[in-house]
């Protein structure tokens, strides 16, 4: 059906495409398939027991609208964000553009949201038991960006399965430099004191994910790596999208400012995903992210180091039910290769 509905799709603004995909899964049109799931796939990561390590990454789901429908697409886990604690209307349209040629997107939408009293509302609506992550941001004008932070996690975090802080996206001056050591070793200590002092921390602890931009010094992977550690954080989410550009690319829309996902994201992902799990010796949980679009590219990164992967991107050029096809050939892969388990497989090709 998507095959059929897709070259109208294209015809339609990018924008306008992604908010009528949000109002048919809203509206019980696009029908729900449940998790892929096997003795294989089923892993467990940072205390969280998974049906796949297949996930939704943020970006698509911004405001937790379609969170029960999302989890009936085959993923094993959604997340949703980037949330915000003031409604935030973005940059200005169009902010979103198919680079049709390259199998990508760059977009620029600038952390547009309806705010955690929306987003609060949605996740307490949810009545799913699929795994559910949190994605925060901070606003644009923000006198304290940390403090955006531990605004979100007070208010998602008891209603999440893990929270992750993004601090990667482009489009929001500034706040990549949350990325340096001094900065982050802030942000990440305000955030875990504020993760202690929720009514339930003592019987449940929420992890806590860092999602990174692909557009990193060895300086700058060595510095989140040795903070990563030092602090126990949960768990890594490489990468967000990048402000660099491949000239490769063919679209002609391939200059548009914005950050960069889809195909040729992929090698820039695969390779900081690599390093990460070297530099971290493999004792932090990584998720893999970017440019992912078939069975073999969740393969990849497993074996590079991965212990779950999302993607968005691809959905735009294969549909709403990626998930299912990937989780299935997934699983077969690791049948091939004589795996008894994803976690078998983690780092397999990227030896320590």
């Amino acid at each position: 059906m998507y095959k059929i509905l897709s070259p109208l799709l294209f015809t339609l603004d990018a924008e306008r495409a992604h908010n009528l995909s949000l109002t048919a899964l809203k509206s019980g049109l696009v029908p729900s398939v449940g998790p892929v799931t096997s003795d294989r796939l089923a892993t467990t990561v940072f205390g969280l027991t998974f049906p796949n390590p297949v996930g939704l990454s943020a970006g698509y789901d911004k405001n937790g609208d379609v969170l029960d429908p999302l989890a009936g697409l085959g993923f094993g886990f959604v997340e949703a964000g980037s949330v915000t604690p003031k409604p935030q209307a973005g940059n200005p349209k169009p902010r979103i553009f198919r680079l049709k040629e390259d199998r990508a997107v760059i977009n620029r939408l600038g952390f547009n949201n309806r705010g955690l009293d929306a987003a609060e509302a949605n996740f307490k609506r949810r009545k799913g038991t699929g795994i559910v992550g949190a994605n925060l941001g901070a606003n644009k004008d923000s006198e304290d960006r940390i403090g955006d932070y531990v605004a979100g996690l007070k208010r998602l975090a008891p209603l999440s399965d893990y929270v992750t802080i993004n601090i990667s996206s482009p489009n929001t001056p500034g706040l990549r430099a949350l990325q340096g050591r001094g900065e982050l070793e802030d942000l990440l200590g305000r955030m875990m004191e504020a993760r202690s002092s929720l009514p339930d921390a003592g019987s449940r602890s929420i992890p806590l994910l860092l999602k990174i931009a692909p557009d990193l010094t060895e300086e700058d992977k060595a510095d989140i790596g040795a903070v990563a550690l030092d602090m126990k954080l949960d768990g890594l989410i490489i990468s967000n999208t990048t402000i660099t550009r491949p000239e490769t690319l063919k679209s002609p829309y391939r200059q548009e400012m914005g950050g960069l996902s889809g195909a040729p994201l992929k090698p820039l992902a695969l390779g900081l995903l690599s390093d990460m799990y070297r530099i971290t010796g493999g004792k932090i949980p990584l998720v893999g992210v970017g440019g992912i679009q078939s069975a073999e590219d969740a393969y990849n990164r497993i074996r590079a180091g991965a212990s779950l992967i999302q993607f968005y991107s691809a959905m735009v050029y294969e549909g709403p039910y990626l998930a299912r096809k990937i989780a299935e050939g997934l699983d077969a892969l690791l049948v091939r290769d004589g795996h008894a388990s994803v976690a078998d497989a983690v780092g397999a090709g990227n030896p320590l």
